[in-house]
């Protein structure tokens, strides 16, 4: 079963907690009049969403609130929960947008729907425990065909209804009970959409007209400001020439006059310094730095000269005394060959000894004496000795040796001094030379002062001219500086970089001056269109075109929805006309299984007429719970015919008998009809419940018999709560809840299942 229990608490009569549970097909509500049976009926309606208090036999929400007994107080508000079985997953709600919807199931195995009515007429809507809005309600309703028509509800008076309904209405309850209201919703929806849309495309337009004029007045100021900012680009360039050459022009004099400074300045120190000299020295006498110098010289010439001369001397001794030893040793030698005679030995010893004291009496160094003495010693002995064999010669060769040794150290020490003397020479040379030019200088004294004097006032006079070219740099210093500071203003502070910019070409001062003249016409130009940056000019453009630009997009998007929404609506009528002429086909064939049951024969049909439509003008969308209500007075005098629209008539014929018009049925023909025809809807989308509210008040007994045969027939798609008198009716029922009101002016209820009945009968 899909429908489980409804609970009531506070809601008109049922001042207690009541509940009435669904285990059965159908199950059958049976009470006196005035015991609130109809209640139960109209609680069903206010927990699915009903609006229209007049359904509800009421003014306002205070009106459905329990006001208290005699023995019960009143209720603070009225509260009904409807429980529905979801194990197989039913129920669901719709997400997306209008055109591209799906639906999502609702994972719960029991879905509780409650609402509660408080006595300032504020409504609370719940799914589950969890508060939600009205239109939550609705969506999850639509999934399984309980539409807010309230075709699942059908009350005594309102069977007749769909017989007396005007076409279009009834066209509203087989579109409800078809479940394509939906689809009209979306229709009315996008319809809606669509005004907006049209009434935000003209707003957009009146948006543009109006910044248009400010538009096109700051592209005006735009203009002038980008003719401005050309000429500060030019500017920029012609800048960067013009710095980068000036800047390197003046670093350049700067560092040649500063060069030229430092040279005058160090000559004219020097010339000072010499003349000064000068003049000293013309004042007094100096004698030359020369001279004491000069003198030691010529002394240490002299006395390496006499070293000089005391060496030769002593060599040409030594010399002698060795060519004479080399001489007798010669003769010495040939004495081995012959035989000589004592008086020739004693001739050549005396000889020898002759020359060896001469030679000692004249020299006087005292290594010479030595030797010589001890060669006399040694011819002495050679003296007293006859044999004159090579002991005698091997003392006077190794004596030879030692006085040729001697002479060797002689002519390395007159080497030294010749290098000696010709040093002193050298260096007496250069000094006489010095002392000759210093008295040369001393001469020319005068003459060189004079030169000094006039070189010195030429370094005057060129100082004064460099102090002239550095007053003038200086000049082109300060207009350089005025310049840049200018320069910032209109080209920023970028243009000290230019400063940093080496120019790789000769600087032309007339070049320079041209250049400076052609800056100076564009900053005049500058001037004239206004020389500051109109960044805020800039900004509140940029603004105003995006704003444009975004009005423009906004237009086209808007052209775009416009075109969706058109063919939005064009798709949902064409799904509706299709799904509403099949569902017309479906129930006319169920229509007439019904007609025919219920009168043994007969004809019975809907068909779809055209009529003028009717719109409400001033009907604007909103998502909440007004856009369910419907109040059709208002409705009336908004109304405004605009084309056609589709409607419902009922075509009936009854078996032996010649009534065609709905108007000439009698009473119970027209119940037995409508009945038809509200199962016929019924079989083709079948909600999961029908409550039939004293439906069969004005059948006979053979009709109830087949008004209780097609209850069963209606049982076995949707679950039925039947509220009746009709025995014939309960017999179908499997429970009966009995609703009583005692003494206390509270209803309650009595269930009975009926084979428990049956049993407790027997």
């Amino acid at each position: 079963m899909t429908l489980k229990s409804i609970e009531l608490f506070g809601f008109k009569s049922f001042g207690k907690k009541s509940i009435v549970n669904f285990t059965t097909p159908i199950t059958a509500v049976v009470g006196p009049n005035g015991s609130g049976k109809s209640n139960i009926v109209e609680a069903i309606r206010f927990v699915l969403g009903e609006q229209s208090m007049k359904s509800l036999r009421g003014k306002g929400g205070s009106d459905l609130i329990f006001k208290g007994s005699k023995g019960t107080p009143s209720s603070s508000r009225a509260s009904v929960v409807i429980t529905f079985d979801n194990s197989k997953k039913i129920f669901s709600f719709t997400s997306g947008n209008i055109k591209n919807s799906s639906s999502v199931s609702l994972d719960y195995d029991e879905v509780s729907i409650g609402r509660e009515v408080f006595p300032d007429g504020v409504n609370k809507y719940t799914i589950n425990g969890t508060e939600v809005r009205l239109k939550d309600i609705l969506d999850l309703l639509s999934s399984v065909n309980i539409g807010s028509s309230g075709h699942h509800i059908i009350s005594q008076g309102e069977a007749d209804h769909i017989l007396n309904a005007s076409n279009k209405d009834r066209r509203g309850m087989i579109e409800d009970a078809l479940g394509l209201r939906v689809y009209q919703y979306r229709i009315k929806e996008s319809t809606r959409k669509l005004e907006k849309t049209l009434l935000n495309i003209k707003e957009v337009g009146s948006l543009r007209r109006e910044i248009a004029p400010h538009l096109a007045f700051l592209k005006k100021q735009v203009g002038i400001i980008e003719k401005a900012k050309e000429m500060r680009d030019e500017l920029n360039n012609l800048y960067r020439d013009y710095i980068s050459s000036e800047s390197t022009y003046i670093k350049k004099e700067t560092d040649r006059l500063n060069k030229e400074r430092e040279y005058l300045d160090n000559r004219g120190r020097d010339l000072d310094e010499r003349i000064s000299q000068i003049k000293n020295n013309k004042e007094e006498k100096v004698e030359s730095p020369y001279h004491k110098d000069l003198k030691e010289k010529e002394e240490e010439l002299r006395i390496c000269r006499s070293q000089k001369g005391e060496l030769s001397h002593r060599l040409g001794r030594i010399e002698g005394v060795l060519e004479s030893i080399e001489r007798e040793i010669s003769n010495a030698q040939n004495v081995k060959e012959r035989v000589i005679t004592e008086s020739e030995w004693k001739s050549i010893v005396s000889e020898i000894e002759f020359k060896i004291n001469e030679a000692i009496e004249k020299e006087n160094l005292p290594e010479i004496i030595e030797i010589l003495r001890s060669i006399k010693i040694r011819i002495s002995s050679l003296s007293e000795n006859k044999d004159i064999t090579p002991k005698v010669n091997e003392n006077i060769l190794k004596e030879y040796e030692d006085m040729k040794k001697l002479k060797e150290e002689i002519l390395e020490n007159v080497n030294a001094l010749n290098t000696k003397e010709k040093e002193t020479e050298s260096s007496i040379f250069d000094l006489r030379e010095k002392e000759r030019q210093n008295e040369i200088s001393l001469r020319d004294n005068e003459r060189v002062l004079y030169e000094l004097l006039g070189e010195k006032n030429k370094i005057v006079s060129d100082t004064h001219s460099l102090s002239f070219e550095e007053e003038k740099l200086g000049l082109i210093k300060s207009a350089f500086e005025m310049e840049l500071v200018e320069g910032g203003v209109l080209i920023g502070r970028d243009i000290m970089s230019f400063t940093e910019i080496e120019s790789q070409k000769e600087v032309d001062r007339k070049a320079q001056e041209d250049l400076r003249k052609k800056i100076e016409r564009i900053k005049i130009k500058l001037e004239d269109v206004g020389g500051g940056g109109g960044g805020d000019v800039l900004k509140e453009y940029e603004e105003t075109k995006e704003r444009d630009e975004f009005l423009e997009k906004e237009t086209e998007d808007l052209n775009n929805s416009i075109k969706d929404c058109q063919i939005l609506i064009q798709e949902l009528k064409e799904t509706l006309d299709k799904e509403f002429k099949e569902g017309v086909e479906k129930i006319n064939k169920q229509f007439q299984e019904f007609f025919s049951l219920m009168f043994g024969g007969g004809s019975a049909f809907l068909a779809i007429t055209m009529e003028h439509k009717k719109v409400r003008k001033d009907e604007i969308f909103e998502e909440n719970e007004e856009d369910y209500e419907e109040d059709e007075d208002e409705i009336k005098e908004n109304d405004t015919e605009l084309g056609f629209e589709r409607g419902i008539e009922i075509n009936v014929s009854l078996p032996q008998k010649k009534v065609k018009d709905l108007h000439m049925l009698s009473g119970g023909e027209r119940s037995l009809t409508s009945i038809a025809l509200l199962f016929a809807i019924s079989q083709v989308n079948p909600p999961p419940f029908l409550v039939l509210d004293e439906t069969d008040a004005a059948l006979d007994e053979a009709n109830s018999r087949k008004y209780g045969n097609m209850l069963e027939n209606l049982s076995k798609y949707s679950e039925l709560i039947v509220v009746t008198h009709n025995r014939e009716t309960m017999s179908c029922a499997d429970v009966l809840y009995g609703v009583t009101m005692g003494a206390e002016g509270v209803s309650k209820l009595l269930s009975i299942h009926l084979e428990d009945a049956t049993l407790y009968a027997k």
